[in-house]
């Protein structure tokens, strides 16, 4: 008489769940603190050169962006996500987008729009289409041009509190082309200026240098993929190095325009937004190169002297038409095309 075998492996032991099934070991907060910690080097060198303004400017955002979070939450009747870390990381990064000298109501305008129409309207984190502290900013851009572009220059490093206000490198050049000036009578700053921080901008837009270390530790961390950041750069450098060969009193040398504005920060820390770019490899890859095409569009031909905040959204825009047609063919499944021709009989 056969015995029935016991099986080893208990029914209660089987769990049924949706995909995906592969768990990286990390939640959201952990990204969050790690994106945090690689921003800590940029915030540090931009508070040396532009001091107390900035660090007002930068806690209001952050406490602006954390208030909202969790005054949306509550209106909407949803969990508090505030402990995520998500709504701090939106502070940061549009202060970092902001004068160091914007009065106290523009900062706190920007957090209403970043958290309220940039997120939490769409039905908040992983649902946002664009990147909500870019919203903010474009918003504000276009709604306060003034105060919005009246950057601070400082004197001199940790002397934030004595500075004067003038226009960022790529302002002055856009300046000088407006009035028919060569680029040679505009006074940019030197290559170890650029790398350091000791220029006019914003806090995002000082010390390229530290804003890639800390994009550097993302890399080494897994947070985000080489695709985005070097499609941005590399895009934006042919595109830019051709301008200058063809005019060069016309056009920047491509140093200047990758180690100047707010490039290093968007390429590695915004445009690799994992909510709003591609989910496939070559994909951000297409997404990266778009950015950096249309910041070199715009920052040589158009009406702004900076181009990664906008470019950065107009490809959020077409993400999902990236990852429609940039995502592995299933084995045995025809291929995708774009546009289909229906033959007659």
């Amino acid at each position: 008489m056969n015995t029935p075998v016991k099986d080893t492996v208990s029914v209660q032991n089987l769990i049924v769940s949706a995909s995906p099934h592969v768990h990286a070991g990390q939640d959201v907060r952990a990204v969050m603190r790690d994106v945090l910690l690689a921003l800590v080097p940029g915030v540090l060198v931009g508070l040396w050169f532009f001091g107390l303004p900035a660090l007002v400017v930068l806690l209001l955002s952050v406490g602006g962006c954390v208030a909202c979070e969790w005054a949306a939450c509550r209106l909407l009747g949803r969990r508090s996500t505030v402990g995520d870390l998500s709504a701090a990381l939106t502070g940061v990064l549009l202060a970092m987008n902001l004068p160091s000298g914007s009065p106290w109501w523009l900062v706190l305008v920007g957090a209403v729009v970043a958290i309220g129409l940039g997120k939490a309207i769409y039905g908040g984190l992983g649902m946002n289409p664009f990147n909500p502290a870019l919203v903010a900013r474009v918003f504000l851009l276009i709604s306060f041009p003034v105060q919005m572009t009246r950057w601070v220059v400082p004197r001199g490093p940790g002397t934030g509190f004595d500075a004067a206000t003038g226009a960022t490198p790529l302002g002055a050049v856009k300046e000088a082309i407006s009035l028919g000036r060569p680029l040679t009578a505009v006074d940019l700053p030197g290559a170890g200026d650029l790398l350091l921080g000791d220029m006019g901008g914003s806090l995002g837009e000082v010390g390229a240098a530290a804003l890639m270390l800390g994009g550097f530790y993302l890399l080494w961390r897994g947070i985000i993929r080489w695709q985005i950041p070097v499609g941005f750069i590399a895009s934006l450098v042919v595109v830019t190095g051709i301008a200058h060969a063809a005019a060069p009193d016309r056009y920047l040398h491509p140093l200047i325009h990758v180690l100047s504005g707010g490039l290093i920060l968007g390429a590695f820390f915004m445009a690799t937004d994992m909510v709003t770019s591609p989910v496939t490899r070559r994909g951000m890859l297409v997404f990266g190169v778009g950015c950096g095409l249309l910041t070199a569009v715009i920052r040589l031909w158009g009406g702004y002297p900076e181009g990664v905040s906008f470019a950065i959204l107009l490809m959020n825009a077409v993400t999902p038409l990236i990852d429609r047609y940039t995502r592995p063919r299933v084995f045995g499944a025809p291929r995708r095309v774009l546009f289909s021709v229906r033959r007659g009989s």
